[in-house]
């Protein structure tokens, strides 16, 4: 692989990694926050979703800047919304600031869920793209092990150690912004803007094997589009996409995959371990996710979407059955609902961990991408942010079991709608791709 194309794929993807990072490190800090703010289920609740709403404005509202200003000032953006809310959040006063930083933070985290995978997606060939947007996945996921490392870590940090699990996200963000003055600006976007010549010399750059019967290609793609730029998302043609992208990304959620992320350590708590053992099993949950992370990068481009999304439906529903069949029975202590919850992880992260950001990366045509990609982004964080601010009540009130029995439920209809729904994306060009979506 080109090493132009694989260092601009790993800067964009330090948003993932933030993205990760600034998601999980809540999960360390709820028992904490609870106490310095007195809040109570409902309000815990809030403080852990207000970032979920920063999510959903900011995957929806970045396709339009994204078209206009570009993939690669967005991601900077973004960067810069991060190293706030790391600051903020560290010398937050009170509940009010607090929630406001974790609001900005969540703006960035929606962008970047929109941007990074479309930024790599449009730099990729065809036949490494799956692999390449998946980095922005294993990025996450990495970024997720070290918001639970870093939490277990400062839990000994006296009674602010909840103020420093917020603020070490300040680092990786500084040099994110710094990194992505090095990468260059989509070719597909160039193209859009009419700087053809540069777009030439980016995919030259970036190792296209044929750079120029690449952006012919493209500027084909583009000239059929020319008419139909103002045309909305939301008509006929479009709504197979659109059912594709929705669903998948409603039965992401219903997985109950951010319910681990955010609360892992009070679920593993309901079991009778003390918050040290707490952390400790959620961080074996992070190491989970990126080791099969790292073996749903190997299979992605090879085994293709569908499959490995048809094993991990079935993997997730016994795993969570399992789950929650430990909770009615009780007694187990912690042992049983962390082989459940690891091999839950294990079934996501090979699956749809790895293929949701991919897919909606590539089953939009090049006239509405931005738009498309932003609704199945915007569906998630509204379906991540319902779940997260209702699950603390919903675990006091419903118990553990019931909970995880609905999860397992809902991959169910998840599994057959794999199957017979969605289409099959890996080896074609994103060209080639709206033949496919468009009827």
């Amino acid at each position: 692989m080109n090493a132009k194309l694989g260092f601009a794929t790993v800067v964009s993807a330090l948003g993932g990694f933030l993205f990760g990072f600034d998601t999980a490190v809540i999960s360390g800090t709820t028992g904490f926050i609870r106490s310095a703010f007195a809040l109570n289920d409902a309000t815990l609740g809030f403080t852990v979703s207000v970032a979920l709403i920063g999510t959903v404005v900011g995957s929806i509202a970045v396709g339009k800047p994204g078209d206009l200003f570009g993939r690669r000032t967005m991601l900077f953006a973004c960067g810069v919304l991060y190293l706030v809310s790391a600051i903020g959040c560290a010398f937050a006063g009170s509940w009010d600031v607090l929630l406001a930083c974790r609001f900005l933070g969540g703006v960035g985290i929606g962008a970047a869920s929109v941007m990074a995978p479309m930024y790599i997606a449009e730099i990729s060939p065809a036949r490494l793209r799956g692999r390449l947007v998946a980095v922005t996945q294993f990025n996450i996921v990495a970024g997720i092990v070290v918001a639970f490392f870093s939490n277990y870590l400062l839990v000994a940090a006296g009674p602010d150690n909840w103020r420093w699990m917020f603020g070490v996200m300040a680092v990786p963000a500084a040099l994110f912004i710094l990194l992505l003055t090095a990468v260059p600006e989509s070719p597909r976007w160039l193209v859009r803007k009419s700087r053809t010549d540069r777009a030439r010399e980016v995919l030259a750059n970036l190792g296209a094997e044929d750079a120029e019967a690449e952006l012919g290609a493209i500027v084909n793609s583009m000239r059929e589009e020319e008419g139909q730029r103002a045309t909305p998302l939301f008509q006929k043609k479009y709504r197979f996409a659109i059912l594709c992208a929705v669903l998948l990304a409603v039965f992401n959620q219903l997985s109950g995959i951010n319910v681990i992320m955010y609360y892992a350590p009070m679920i593993f708590e309901r079991t009778g371990l003390a918050t040290d053992a707490a952390m400790l099993n959620t961080v074996a949950v992070g190491l989970t996710n990126l080791v099969f992370t790292v073996v749903a990068m190997f299979f992605i481009d090879s085994f293709g979407r569908k499959t490995l999304l048809l094993v991990g439906a079935v993997g997730m529903c016994l795993s969570l059955g399992g789950a929650a069949f430990s909770f009615f029975a009780g007694g187990a202590g912690g042992t049983a609902i962390l082989i459940c919850v690891i091999a839950f992880i294990a079934s996501f992260a090979v699956s749809q961990g790895a293929v949701i950001w991919v897919f909606l990366s590539e089953i939009f045509p090049n006239s509405v991408r931005a738009k498309g990609q932003a609704l199945g982004s915007f569906t998630h964080w509204v379906m991540n942010a319902a779940i997260a601010w209702t699950f603390p009540t919903v675990l006091s009130t419903l118990g553990g079991g019931n909970a995880f029995m609905f999860f397992a439920l809902m991959m169910v209809p998840f599994f057959f709608f794999v199957w017979r729904v969605l289409p099959e994306t890996k080896g074609r060009s994103l060209e080639d791709l709206e033949r496919v979506v468009i009827r």
